[in-house]
């Protein structure tokens, strides 16, 4: 072979594998795990959907790549039977199906995934939040009915459209305290209490789920959001008063339970002197009862020492002839008169004596008057006794 054919068979070489090169991305495509893929065959145009990842077979075929599930925001308005508006913001999971028979009606009928979020999701949701509004006022989406409101905006979205009834009713305006009408929708119910549907959930007939349904907020129009603010003043205003109220009502109890409180204490206080004269006063008096009984028996002890003194000296005075008071008597008397006749100036006898010549002593016989007239007086036999020579 010449130089001339090996660089034509080198050229040629080069053009196959660019050529190559150039169409290995259409016949062959990787699935990443969140992806769903689907491959229109160019020939007959038969629709064969991958869900699981890796390389899979392409054939020269159109791909279309769809989200397994994406997020998407939420930019809904809403309107409630007080005619307030506003707009409800936040944010969602998509999540499709992965049967082919669904996938291929959402492939057939809308052909890509931004085509699925704009011409069917928002759609629906924004419906059904729509519907949803005149179900409350704007007052009670925001305070009492805050958590139905979510509750019934899911539930629509996953299983249909409620069935509503409107009634005309009259309630007072929370601002200007002035009647006015509105309409209330009144969610239809069957006889086992759940709520009618006027339609089917779009997103359930093709498969598709709301997750995570997390509205951040509802941007009230001007006219609400003022009628908040001014409805918000009155309330602080009542709560204020209110506050103030039982602040009073607090310090009147307060000044009533601490006068009530120094009334018992001052009763108390009293009782406990009370308490304590009484305690006094029966001190006292089982003190004196019991000097009164000491008292009582010590003259009892006394009577009865008295008593057996004097009966012992009874006894022995019987014993004795009372010998021994009656010799100190006689003693005492003998030193009395002698203590007298010392003490006497004159004469004992006279000086001049006539008749009888007797030589009697006159002292002598003055002492022996006196002593025979002591023991007469005791009744004192001086003789010795006849006993005791006899004995």
């Amino acid at each position: 072979m010449t130089s001339t054919g090996f660089k034509v068979t080198g050229v040629l070489v080069v053009v196959l594998l660019f050529v190559f090169m150039l169409l290995l991305g259409t016949v062959f495509e990787n699935v990443d795990a969140d992806e769903i893929m689907v491959v229109q065959h160019p020939t007959n145009g038969e629709l064969t959907w991958y869900t699981t990842p890796g390389i899979q077979w392409q054939g020269f075929g159109k791909v279309t790549i769809y989200r397994k599930m994406s997020n998407t925001t939420l930019d809904s308005k809403i309107q409630f039977n007080d005619k307030g508006t506003g707009v409800m913001k936040g944010q969602f999971q998509l999540e499709l199906p992965l049967q082919s028979e669904q996938l291929t009606a959402l492939h057939t009928k809308y052909g890509s995934q931004e085509a699925i979020e704009r011409s069917l999701v928002k759609p629906t949701i924004d419906k059904v939040i729509y519907m949803t509004g005149p179900t409350m006022s704007s007052e009670e989406s925001v305070a009492s009915k805050k958590t139905e409101l979510i509750r019934y905006i899911t539930d629509q979205i996953e299983n249909g459209v409620y069935r509503t009834s409107q009634r005309v009713m009259t309630v007072i305006d929370p601002v200007s305290k002035e009647q006015r009408s509105i309409v209330l929708a009144e969610i239809v119910l069957d006889t086992e209490g759940k709520p009618e549907r006027q339609e089917q959930s779009a997103l359930s007939e093709f498969g598709i789920r709301i997750v995570n349904f997390a509205p951040s907020d509802i941007d009230y129009d001007a006219v609400v959001t003022e009628q908040f603010k001014r409805q918000q003043d009155i309330t602080m205003q009542v709560q204020t008063a209110m506050a103030q109220t039982r602040e009073a009502e607090q310090r009147k109890l307060t000044a009533e339970a601490t006068g009530k409180a120094d009334v018992a204490k001052a009763q108390y206080e009293k009782e406990v002197q009370k308490i304590q004269a009484v305690t006094e006063a029966r001190q006292k008096l089982e003190v004196a009862t019991l000097a009164a009984q000491e008292a009582e028996q010590y003259k009892r002890q006394q009577i009865l020492e008295g008593e057996g003194t004097a009966a012992k000296r009874r006894l022995v005075m019987q014993a004795d002839g009372a010998l021994q008071q009656k010799l100190e008597a006689w003693t005492a008397a003998q030193h009395a008169w002698a203590d007298a006749f010392s003490k006497y100036q004159g004469a004992v006898v006279p000086t001049i004596q006539s008749g009888s010549t007797s030589q009697s002593n006159g002292a002598v016989n003055f002492m022996e008057i006196l002593g025979a007239k002591a023991a007469r007086d005791l009744a004192l036999d001086l003789k010795p006794s006849t006993r005791v020579g006899a004995e």
